[in-house]
């Protein structure tokens, strides 16, 4: 047995109940906290678990089941009685549908009832209008999607080469690595801060949430490299969208900032900002967002074209 072996051998008969039991309020709080930012959505855990607790009421007592439903019993012998929107009156319309000539006998449960109008039709229909009426209802067949490949990129190794500052790294991409700790991301961030080779970020699909977009915004405030910046697709709230936006006001360099996606809908307030930003920063030519107001959809694409329009005057001098 290797030693490998030998070392996960002592926590193969751990009693985690027992470990869970035995912690302070103090400790499962923060407990909870370092979960919280592993799994921010929970999708680590059964569908019935991902509910969390947010309570704080002491339980009552045990569960009386003779109580429970006696006031089920009360309960539903108080409610009132309500009308049917279609009084069920036991009248069946029509008379099963059986095709001509068939194949076998079909048992009585598996009989389509038909209106006596539609049931005419078919029995003098002839074979080439059934075959006209099978195609209409016929599903269309669509051709399986494949799945994307995986991203290939070393997460431990990228964030090694950015905080060496290594010249041959200009593009970093880890769209759709969903299992990167928040850790992990806000220390790529701490060193994008002084990096002076990377030109193009994208943190797409990474799970990144509030602590990871306050992260972002400090990187921003100091980075004077970053070109591409792509958060899109990611469980940032409003608030963490809003310390985004505010850091661009002291960035002169990047061009392109894309956060459409995010797991909520960012609000009226932060799109107002977005369209300020994008009116004070000149140098942001390309940004991704879908706005949901008209006003501040419609100075965004003023901003925007009058962003491009003054790029390309520099250029020309």
């Amino acid at each position: 047995m290797t030693s490998y072996r030998q070392e996960l051998e002592k926590y193969r008969d751990i009693d985690e109940d027992k470990i869970l039991r035995e912690l302070s309020a103090e400790e499962l709080a923060q407990l909870d906290m370092e979960l919280l930012e592993m799994d921010p959505e929970n999708v680590l855990l059964p569908a019935g678990l991902r509910q969390r607790d947010q309570t704080q009421k002491s339980p009552t007592g045990p569960l009386d089941r003779e109580a429970l439903l006696q006031h089920l019993e009360k309960q539903a012998l108080e409610a009132g009685e309500r009308d049917d929107l279609v009084p069920f009156t036991g009248e069946k319309k029509g008379k099963p549908f059986v095709p001509k000539n068939p194949t076998r006998e079909i048992p009585r449960e598996e009989q389509i009832t038909l209106e006596p109008e539609l049931e005419e039709a078919l029995a003098n229909a002839t074979d080439a209008e059934m075959c006209d009426i099978a195609g209409v209802v016929k599903p269309d067949t669509y051709k399986p999607v494949p799945d994307e490949p995986p991203n290939p990129t070393n997460v431990e190794e990228t964030l090694r080469q950015i905080q060496a500052n290594d010249g041959a790294l200009e593009d970093v991409n880890l769209n759709n690595i969903k299992d990167i700790p928040v850790s992990t991301l806000k220390a790529i961030c701490e060193a994008m801060k002084t990096n002076t080779h990377v030109k193009k970020l994208s943190l797409v699909a990474t799970r990144s949430n509030d602590p990871v977009a306050s992260a972002v915004a400090e990187m921003l405030m100091e980075n004077k490299t970053l070109q591409s910046l792509n958060i899109e697709s990611n469980f940032i709230t409003s608030a963490g969208m809003m310390s985004i936006i505010k850091a661009m006001y002291h960035n002169a360099t990047l061009s392109e900032l894309k956060v459409d996606n995010q797991c909520q809908r960012l609000g009226d307030t932060v799109e107002m900002e977005m369209a300020t930003m994008l009116e004070q920063c000149p140098s942001v030519v390309r940004f991704g967002y879908h706005f949901t107001q008209q006003g501040p959809r419609a100075r965004a694409a003023i901003a925007i074209t009058n962003n491009n329009e003054l790029r390309r005057k520099q250029k020309k001098t």
